[in-house]
């Protein structure tokens, strides 16, 4: 039996999949910054359930919640960090973005779940944008703009099935590091590699050049 800690439980895919781990029969950490809208974890699953406010962006209720585990469960073996929300924006008009860093070294596997449009509240009101709208963008990164977007809930992705996907691919001896979820993740990863694939082979001979 496992113990996770899955963030942002209260809708969407945080919630599909705690469910889906607490039906298999491990232990849950549900997290969210509202508890009142976990409750029915703690009532279907009162002994795998510990219901803990936890917001990412405060470090103490992280630390709390971490506790919380270690008392009750003894510790954590799967940490899911599903907290937090879309943003839009072209390169100019955003903030500057996180950087990954390698824990294999200290025996602790990473993966991350790149998933497609799932019909969860994420396109909707978990979604901002830049409050700077450049008109030279408005024919690329400005289609995207919330006030131009109508494919919220008209998702493929049906969050109960990522779930179940996610739980299957952290449980297998070779987890990916990267895991698409979603056909359309798909397509767009195909995309972007021969995208690549092809700069690369262009510039191939060219790159090789700045060898001693």
């Amino acid at each position: 039996m496992k113990t996770w800690l899955i963030t942002g439980c209260s809708t969407g895919l945080g919630r599909s999949l705690a469910k889906a781990v607490l039906q298999k029969g491990d232990n849950v950490v549900v997290t969210a910054r509202d508890t009142k809208k976990l409750e029915e974890f703690e009532k279907d699953f009162p002994r795998t359930a510990l219901i803990v406010r936890l917001d990412v962006t405060d470090l103490p209720s992280v630390t709390e919640a971490v506790r919380a585990a270690k008392e009750r469960f003894g510790g954590i073996d799967v940490l899911v960090n599903n907290a937090g929300y879309g943003y839009r924006a072209a390169v100019e008009e955003g903030n500057p973005e996180g950087l990954y860093l390698e824990t294999a070294p200290l025996g602790i596997k990473v993966m991350i779940v790149e998933p497609g449009a799932f019909r969860t509240d994420f396109a909707g009101r978990s979604l901002t944008q830049s409050k700077t709208a450049i008109a030279d963008y408005a024919g690329t990164a400005g289609t995207r703009r919330i006030e131009n977007d109508k494919t919220h809930g008209t998702q493929p992705g049906d969050p109960d099935k990522g779930a179940r996907l996610i739980i299957e691919a952290i449980e297998a001896e070779d987890a990916p590091l990267r895991l698409l979820l979603g056909s359309d993740a798909v397509r767009a990863a195909d995309t972007v590699l021969e995208s690549h694939k092809s700069e690369y082979d262009k510039w191939r001979e060219f790159s090789r050049r700045s060898d001693f």
